[in-house]
């Protein structure tokens, strides 16, 4: 996310440039007391935990606008005071970034200079999504750089929604599936990580796909309750 400030007024924005200022307008109140009269910020918004992790599933719950509990987490700076700063060393804008948001409720994304496996195996270790290695001198990077590497402590793969399951009409999980040519592979159920607000917009968005035959190329067996498929 980026947070844009001018003229006294909070702007805020999705990578993709989406304004949305009213969903996270406590990001916005928090931002407007940054000691700044112009400044570019980029961040991450995140609900945080009571032992210092985040949870994706309780801020997607907290999109509603009048969240109370979601935070910025400040990692970076473009633009201060009118000046485009970009192309100072990271430790520099971050340096800058620091001292505006002293004393307001935004966070700062501090850096460690340790070895990268031993913060690695740390972050997995404490149940955190993993860590991203910077070069300390470097310039704000314009799309993918070498500069700024990511690496997560769980290996991810984007599947398809094949059905969900119902355990005597409640929310039981979803099934999952993977794409080989034209076929629907069977990759498992996912039952657990959701609330009861996630797996009703899921159940809500899901019903009306329901169909009568399973969307795999191989039917699966199913225990208990009902299953409805859907794709």
């Amino acid at each position: 996310m980026q947070v844009h400030l001018a003229n006294e007024a909070v702007k805020v924005f999705t990578r993709r440039g989406h304004d949305w200022t009213k969903r996270f307008k406590k990001v916005s109140d928090d931002a407007w007391h940054v000691k700044a009269s112009s400044a570019i910020i980029d961040g991450e918004i995140v609900v945080p935990a009571t032992d210092g992790t985040t949870d994706f599933s309780v801020l997607q719950n907290e999109l509603k606008g009048k969240s109370t509990k979601i935070v910025l987490v400040a990692f970076d700076l473009l633009y201060l005071n009118g000046r485009d700063i970009r192309k100072l060393p990271l430790f520099q804008r971050k340096a800058e970034l620091k001292k505006i948001i002293a004393g307001t409720d935004v966070q700062f994304s501090a850096s460690f200079e340790i070895d990268g496996n031993e913060m690695f195996a740390h972050a997995c270790k404490i149940g955190l999504e993993g860590v991203i290695s910077k070069v300390r001198d470097s310039v704000y990077p314009v799309g993918r750089s070498n500069n700024w590497v990511k690496k997560t402590c769980a290996q991810r793969e984007t599947l398809t929604i094949a059905g969900f399951a119902l355990d005597e009409g409640k929310w039981d999980g979803m099934y999952l599936g993977r794409r080989k040519g034209d076929d629907l592979i069977y990759a498992g159920k996912v039952d657990h990580g959701f609330d009861k607000t996630s797996a009703a917009e899921l159940r809500w968005r899901l019903e009306p796909l329901v169909r009568k035959t399973q969307p795999y190329a191989k039917m699966i067996a199913h225990k208990g309750g009902r299953t409805e498929a859907a794709c």
